[in-house]
């Protein structure tokens, strides 16, 4: 698989097969993706892999939190302005709508919304899931790293034949995450990362993406 297959064929997929994930394979695509640009090569990411019982108790505990109606934790970042403006609030807007749609859930529909946002914290039955910290002393420019840095691994994760789905869905559970890894104080998570087999029985409504001209500009001096 080339590079411009696996950046157009990485979707963030919400059904992953039973089917184990090989530790060879995580610690091969995780070695290289340690290749991935930071200012000044800080590598300010953090990564924690949960596969089997450790991944079963995050599971555990953010499920009996979610039916015993537990509030989010207090966020220790913030995901999204307060107020999106235009594009990006169409942009966010059209998600959704596209998301539910394909599940066949109205937009007022918001119990059937949150059921389905329920199992972002089963991890979408995935095997394996990567938990990604940052030092709490960081700057958005580290920020912009850990990004490039999780890309890597998802266009990784696609050359071995896995799929993928980050979620800032678990940043909303950090305590629970953090009862299991047992982070340092200084580490804050940023978000998680379903990682698995695709299950092909499941659609998968894939989004759309800006056209060029309304994303790039190019200045090339004619």
């Amino acid at each position: 698989m080339d590079v411009y297959e696996a950046v157009t064929s990485r979707r963030a997929v919400r059904g992953f097969a039973d089917r184990e994930v090989p530790r060879g394979v995580l610690e091969r695509a995780l070695s290289v993706a340690a290749w991935s640009p930071s200012g000044s090569n800080l590598q300010p990411w953090h990564a924690c892999v949960l596969t089997g019982r450790p991944l079963a108790e995050v599971k555990k505990r953010a499920g009996e939190r979610l039916a015993a109606g537990d509030p989010w934790d207090e966020p220790e970042c913030e995901q999204y302005p307060p107020t999106l403006k235009s594009p990006y609030r169409e942009r966010r807007s059209a998600f959704g709508e596209q998301r539910y749609g394909a599940l066949g859930i109205a937009r007022q529909d918001l119990e059937a919304r949150q059921r389905a946002a329920s199992a972002n914290w089963d991890c979408f039955g995935a095997p394996a899931a990567l938990f990604c910290y940052i030092d709490r002393g960081m700057g958005a420019p580290q920020w912009a790293d850990v990004g490039m840095y999780l890309q890597t691994v998802m266009l990784l994760l696609r050359a071995e034949g896995l799929h993928s789905c980050p979620q800032m869905a678990w940043a909303k559970f950090h305590r629970s995450v953090a009862e299991v890894v047992l982070p340092p104080d200084e580490l804050m998570l940023f978000c998680g990362m379903s990682i698995g087999f695709e299950d092909v029985t499941v659609d998968h409504a894939r989004t759309g993406r800006a056209p060029l001209d309304e994303t790039v500009t190019f200045v090339d001096g004619r």
